[in-house]
């Protein structure tokens, strides 16, 4: 059984500034445009931080991994598409519990620095 979600522990995966295909208009489908992904990823992390051991906590560097390759090969209309594919990518480690993506997409809007949609994604029971 999941433990209580206020209880979980945390790793933060900040500030990844990834290219992609994203966008819904003509003109920004002709290239890869920059977003900024931040990712929470929320587990029991009580065994890793008495082992030293990789094998009892999240390997970040593997998601991170995972994270960059989906998304520089996608090619997404919104950017709320592409959040939730992140947190499928990251929901494949069944040390996960809950994830929160944030995506960020810098100039989608003339007078703001960004756009950006924040998502949350709960393991469901049995997965």
């Amino acid at each position: 059984m999941a433990a209580d979600r206020s209880e979980l522990d945390r790793i933060h995966i900040r500030d990844l500034h990834l290219r992609c295909m994203i966008g819904t208009h003509e003109e920004e489908r002709r290239e890869k445009q920059d977003v900024l992904i931040n990712v929470t990823l929320h587990g029991n992390l009580a065994a890793a931080s008495k082992s030293y051991r990789i094998a009892d906590t999240v390997d970040y560097e593997a998601i991170e991994q995972r994270i960059i390759a989906m998304v520089e090969r996608s090619s997404c209309f919104l950017i709320e598409h592409l959040a939730e594919r992140i947190t499928e990518v990251c929901l494949e480690d069944a040390r996960i519990e809950r994830v929160v993506v944030s995506v960020d997409k810098p100039g989608a809007l003339p007078f703001a620095r960004s756009v950006a949609v924040e998502i949350v994604r709960d393991r469901r029971a049995g997965d």
